[in-house]
């Protein structure tokens, strides 16, 4: 028995390589996605203004009401802008980031649908976007509501 073990050790062992150290010529393998690369190339970035105030304020809405959110921005550097992602401070909102980059000298949407149900009273919720700005790679939008109780 100890023999088999010992034999099935130098099998393990001796099936065991080593990798190939580089060599000089070889490049290392880009496995980011664009819109990663986008995020740390210095020369991708551009520069992104809203529109609008990235704060907002709504009033009051009914418990159970569903708020659509949308705050404008347009390009204003020379590269594509990419919206990387857009996070919420809760879950009670849904953001909807755009989809393709926006080209220079475009606009572009950030949607996001707060779920009033279950927030009775005042609400202040964030979203964070994460782009390739220039200066600071994340914005914040705000908005507040005044949820009140159904009837």
């Amino acid at each position: 028995m100890k023999l088999f073990l010992f034999g099935a050790a130098i099998v393990v062992l001796a099936s065991c390589q080593q990798a190939p150290a580089p060599s000089s010529d070889t490049k290392p393998i880009d496995v980011l996605p664009p819109s990663a690369v986008a995020a740390v190339d210095s020369s991708s970035f551009t520069e992104i203004l809203w529109m609008d105030s990235t704060q907002l304020q709504f009033g009051k809405i009914t418990e159970g009401q569903k708020l659509s959110v949308q705050y404008r921005f347009k390009n204003i550097g020379n590269q594509p802008l990419v919206i990387q992602s857009v996070s919420a401070s809760c879950g009670c909102t849904a953001p909807e980031p755009p989809k393709e980059p926006i080209g220079p000298g475009k606009e572009g949407v950030i949607t996001a649908v707060f779920d009033s149900q279950g927030r009775v009273g005042a609400n202040h919720k964030t979203l964070t976007v994460t782009a390739n700005t220039k200066g600071s790679a994340t914005h914040e939008l705000h908005f507040d509501v005044e949820v009140i109780t159904k009837n």
